[in-house]
């Protein structure tokens, strides 16, 4: 039997929403093990002068304990 968590992460980007993504999984899986799953839960940006200057992401990451 598998035992999960699912934890919340947040993570930007000046590329795009993808690359906040990406850079979220790669960060908490120098931490977690078994990363499973990534839900996208939330997705904004900052804006300056009339143009995207950040792109972020509010994620929940799945995970299984070992």
């Amino acid at each position: 039997m598998s035992v999960l968590k699912v934890i919340e992460v947040l993570s930007s980007s000046e590329n795009s929403w993808e690359d906040a993504t990406r850079k979220a999984v790669e960060k908490a899986s120098k931490s977690l093990k078994n990363i499973r799953s990534v839900y996208v839960q939330d997705q904004s940006a900052q804006i300056k002068d009339g143009k995207v200057t950040e792109f972020r992401v509010n994620l929940k990451l799945t995970f299984e304990l070992e």
